[in-house]
């Protein structure tokens, strides 16, 4: 009689520990299918002002008079046709891209060696220095607009690209001394005693050993560096004159018109002025990631 009772309780207690597994597991289960849920939701909602630009760039300027919010009947790609040949879509591209690279090379170069002695040098000097970088962030960029157009003149520079690589320079710098002083401070110091020893100077201790593990964060402000570069209207327009010169959200701007807009124009050009985004982001993806999340655990 013990031993069925002992087996009994056994049981009994092998029962409601299984049943107490299972409500956990389905507890679990809720909280992960709630949040997929939700994550699936507000991406739909990020996403919809998108979609609904790809869907019109696509239709004809009747039907979208008519029904704004229909799906397209039939697929128009001859408004891609239309705006590729008016916006001179390939030139403006060109355009920005290379306005672009020369900008992230400038900057990631110079913000980095400002960045190497203020990460390094604890005095008041470096800190005064550092927080003269970060007032960069901080002043309105139109602030500075005529003080820019005037020094650009000065020098000769309108209608060259040359203008807007020093000004886009100039604006960037602040945000590449922050980011790489910080990255910096995460780098151990071992690594530089070590090739002090070996007996490179600090010219090379930074060109050989520190400026290529900056690699993730270079990504990072590259994105930065790309999104203020692409998607900006005004010193394009204030310093380059000639249509041939212009960058592609100026282009873009031009089917904006002032008392009418052809839609049939308008969201195509902004699809293909956002294609060129989407394929930098996800091929700087992992350095994204990389780079947001370095120095956080040391």
């Amino acid at each position: 009689m013990d031993g069925i009772t002992i087996k009994s309780k056994v049981e009994s207690v092998d029962s409601s520990s299984n049943s107490k597994l299972a409500s956990i597991f389905c507890m679990r289960n809720i909280k992960q299918g709630s949040m997929i849920f939700l994550m699936s939701a507000v991406t739909l909602i990020l996403l919809s002002p998108v979609i609904y630009m790809v869907f019109m760039s696509f239709r004809s300027r009747r039907e979208i008079m008519m029904e704004p919010l229909a799906l397209p009947t039939k697929f128009h790609f001859s408004n891609y046709l239309n705006v590729i040949a008016d916006m001179n879509y390939l030139g403006t591209v060109m355009n920005t891209v290379g306005v672009t690279v020369v900008t992230i090379i400038l900057v990631s170069i110079l913000s980095s060696l400002a960045a190497y002695p203020l990460a390094r040098l604890r005095s008041k000097v470096s800190s005064l220095v550092y927080v003269f970088f970060l007032l960069g962030m901080v002043i309105p960029p139109f602030a500075a607009l005529t003080p820019l157009y005037l020094f650009i003149r000065d020098l000769g520079l309108l209608d060259t690209y040359a203008a807007l690589v020093i000004v886009y320079t100039v604006g960037h710098l602040p945000l590449g001394v922050f980011f790489y002083t910080s990255f910096m401070k995460a780098i151990p110091k071992e690594l530089e005693e070590a090739a002090t020893l070996d007996g490179a100077s600090p010219l090379k201790i930074y060109w050989y050993v520190i400026f290529p593990m900056l690699k993730p964060i270079t990504g990072t402000l590259a994105i930065f560096i790309t999104l203020g570069v692409w998607n900006d209207v005004v010193n394009p327009l204030l310093f380059i004159t000639t249509n041939e010169k212009l960058t592609i959200m100026p282009a873009v701007l031009r089917f904006l018109g002032t008392y009418s807009v052809d839609p049939t124009k308008l969201f195509p050009a902004a699809v293909l002025a956002s294609l060129p985004l989407l394929v930098v982001f996800f091929a700087l993806s992992k350095q994204i990631v990389n780079g947001m999340t370095a120095g956080a655990v040391k």
